[in-house]
């Protein structure tokens, strides 16, 4: 682990195995950290994000930009532990260190933003603002993307001035020991640090640490309501969270079928098995085409090549966990039960390579209600829910038709139509011809229980900083 600028072990002395998601083979160890660890990291970034904060933002800019070409310097060494790690396919994963050190980028070159205002509300005095740093800021890093969360989703709150503690995810936590050495080496000491270890222990001890007043989240909704509640007992805390999400993807009759089939399939990101919260795994179409989208779906659906991830020819590789597993086998068996039509997958693929892991094949529902589970539910897995719709007002409730609110897709030629849905339905992030990509300086989340606050904008940084309001009193006393 990175504490204070040392690489260490934890105080227990203790190791948790990491495990391959193709063969179920140990890959690597971590050390198992304690509530102790937690706190020495947390008194080790009180000590340096004062000086870090002291420095000009250009000198912090170029120190993160520093961070970032020593992050390249290593990448294809990442990109090999993460495919192996995760399960995620090699190819897509490439993007994932760059994204980061974009971040780094566009947040070193905003630092001067951190801006306050003057006030006229006298005419008398001046009255202004100022942004300061929180100071100890905390980042719970999830699985599906461990070094770019850990790194992207840092770069604001190291531009404001604050020095962090990241906790990777447990399941795929061995990236986290590379950017220990590099964050050791191009950050001053106790600026960046890494805290390995399970939930129930790291974690909780994060969240209630008295010291740590701003943290960040992705996951479950389940565990963003746990966090905020933990976090409440110790002390009124700034908590974003970008959560869950069940995003829809509305179809228009005058739009090209294989436009939509191909734009559908890549919004489902199959490439890292569908585990990503901003998966458009609702797909909404309208009557007239719905049988044609659908064949087209399927089609390329099944001609997904499942695989070691780390083949180039790859096209989805396994779950990252056996939780992860078991969890979509229970939305096969739901959706089966609730008279679904099943149009490919559904099960564990055939073979003797598959025989161990994580695996299921790429999914695709047809028929699918609203009241079933499957459209109902987050699954985080590589399942593609299709209905249909008939009127404009149907689209809309079908699509909002879930507690999540994160992303959504409208595909029509019709202006109107697209923006008249996009204002009606709940979802913060929303593509018009387009699904699953973002872009640097867009801000990112999600409404309902989907999360609050943005990242990726100028929004993000400025949420790492409070006001802090100055009356010069110049009138006679």
């Amino acid at each position: 682990m990175l504490i204070g600028g040392e690489l260490v072990h934890a105080r227990s002395g203790e190791f948790d195995l990491s495990v391959s998601p193709a063969t179920e083979e140990v890959i690597g160890r971590v050390p198992r950290g304690t509530a102790d660890d937690v706190d020495r990291a947390v008194k080790a970034a009180d000590a340096a994000w004062p000086d870090w904060f002291a420095l000009t933002p250009l000198a912090r800019g170029r120190a993160m930009r520093d961070f970032g070409q020593a992050l390249l310097s290593r990448s294809e060494e990442i990109l090999r532990v993460e495919v192996a790690d995760t399960g995620n396919t090699i190819t897509p994963m490439r993007g994932d260190v760059g994204f980061a050190v974009d971040s780094l980028d566009y947040y070193a070159g905003i630092t001067h933003e951190m801006k306050g205002q003057t006030i006229p509300s006298t005419h008398e005095n001046i009255h202004m603002t100022i942004r300061e740093p929180y100071g100890v800021v905390a980042r719970i890093a999830p699985f599906n993307h461990p070094l770019m969360f850990a790194v992207a989703r840092t770069a604001a709150a190291l531009a404001a001035g604050n020095a962090v503690i990241v906790k990777p995810p447990e399941t795929s936590p061995l990236s986290a020991m590379i950017l220990s050495e590099i964050a050791r080496d191009a950050l001053p000491p106790g600026v960046f640090n890494i805290v390995t270890g399970d939930g129930r222990t790291v974690g909780n001890a994060i969240v209630q640490h008295p010291l740590i007043k701003r943290i960040a989240f992705i996951g479950s909704p389940q565990t963003g309501r746990a966090i905020q509640r933990a976090a409440a007992d110790v002390a009124v805390k700034h908590i974003s969270l970008e959560l869950g999400g069940k995003n829809p993807f509305v179809a228009f009759p005058d739009v090209d079928p294989g436009e939509i089939a191909d734009a559908a399939v890549r919004g489902m990101n199959f490439a890292w098995q569908g585990q990503s919260c901003g998966s458009t795994s609702r797909l909404l179409v309208h009557t007239d085409i719905y049988e044609e989208v659908l064949a087209r779906v399927v089609e390329k659906v099944q001609a997904i090549r499942v695989g070691l991830p780390q083949l180039p020819e790859t096209g989805m590789g396994p779950l990252n966990s056996r939780s992860q597993l078991e969890k979509v086998l229970s939305f096969f068996a739901s959706a089966t039960a609730e008279g679904t039509r099943l149009m490919t997958g559904g099960k564990r693929p055939d073979g003797e390579m598959f025989a161990k892991g994580f695996w299921v094949e790429p999914t695709v529902y047809a028929d699918v209600e609203p009241d079933m589970r499957v459209w109902r539910e987050e699954v985080f897995g590589p399942i593609l829910s299709v209905g249909k719709w008939t009127t404009f007002e149907e689209a809309v409730e079908k699509a909002n038709g879930t507690e999540y609110g994160l992303t959504a897709a409208i595909w029509t030629n019709n202006i109107n139509d697209a923006l008249k849905m996009v204002r009606r339905i709940r979802s913060g992030h929303t593509w018009i011809n387009g699904s699953s990509a973002h872009f640097i300086g867009v801000p990112f989340g999600g409404m309902k229980s989907s999360g609050v606050e943005r990242e990726e904008g100028i929004e993000e940084m400025l949420s790492y900083a409070e006001t802090k309001t100055i009356n010069i009193m110049l009138a006679k006393r």
